[in-house]
């Protein structure tokens, strides 16, 4: 199913949402899915990553926001601009949700991020129209991913050179606890991109917050197939949503 419509929520040509409709003749209001991309909030990686499961979400009856953001490189990207157009985009879709120019419902509104995605989705849920987070394979530890130079570099070139340890807890999701909205983290322990203890120790935090999270590990799972429809990692979590 193509995309049926791409919105713009600011004057940047990636400061954009490609809008899919469910493909179903029920009624409306559908479920909303705010989609996220990963690729370390970097600009050579956009939207087209979660295509599949953005198919996926809109046969099965899901109204789909596929967000794309300004990015580090050429792009204009980085903290904290980045998280502010993913909270713009949010603002956008809460205003179309309450006008009724988005046939959505606004009480089941998720979040689903891919890795650097399902770190801004777990950034931008306090305050937003987002009613659940899924972080598939989140980045939930900046100062470890830092540290350990994971993305090849791609925390500092986010952060900007030499971050102070400040800017580092004010940007990593394991220091913004508790959410205060209920969370799914999905993450292979072959993961080599993004270790699966960095969502072992947010899913601990955030529970000992007070955050209602649910985990779900596979072992045979690594950092790309949790974004393969096919997958057992996705199955579970259409089975998390279709639970709520």
């Amino acid at each position: 199913m193509p995309v049926s419509a791409t919105l713009c929520y600011g004057r940047h040509p990636s400061q954009v949402i490609h809008v899919r409709q469910p493909d179903t003749d029920a009624d409306a209001p559908f479920p909303v899915a705010v989609l996220l991309h990963g690729g370390w909030w970097r600009d050579r990686f956009d939207t087209r990553l979660m295509e599949p499961i953005a198919a996926d979400l809109a046969e099965a009856g899901w109204l789909v926001w596929n967000i794309e953001y300004r990015r580090t490189g050429e792009d204009g990207g980085g903290w904290p601009q980045t998280l502010d157009d993913v909270r713009a985009a949010l603002d956008l879709l809460n205003a179309r949700l309450h006008d009724g120019a988005e046939p959505g419902d606004a009480a089941r509104v998720v979040g689903i991020g891919h890795s650097a995605g399902g770190h801004l989705a777990l950034m931008a849920a306090p305050g937003s129209p987002l009613t659940q987070v899924v972080g598939l394979a989140p980045v939930t530890d900046l100062r470890t991913s830092l540290d350990e130079g994971l993305g090849e570099g791609a925390v500092a070139d986010f952060l900007g050179p030499d971050p102070s340890p400040a800017l580092v807890e004010d940007a990593t999701p394991l220091k913004r606890i508790p959410v205060g909205t209920p969370q799914l983290v999905v993450h292979g322990s072959r993961d080599d991109r993004v270790p699966a203890g960095q969502s072992r120790a947010y899913v601990e935090a955030a529970r000992g917050a007070g955050d209602r999270v649910d985990y779900v590990e596979l072992s045979d799972a690594d950092h790309f197939v949790v974004i393969d429809p096919s997958h057992a990692s996705w199955r579970s979590v259409r089975e998390w949503l279709g639970a709520r």
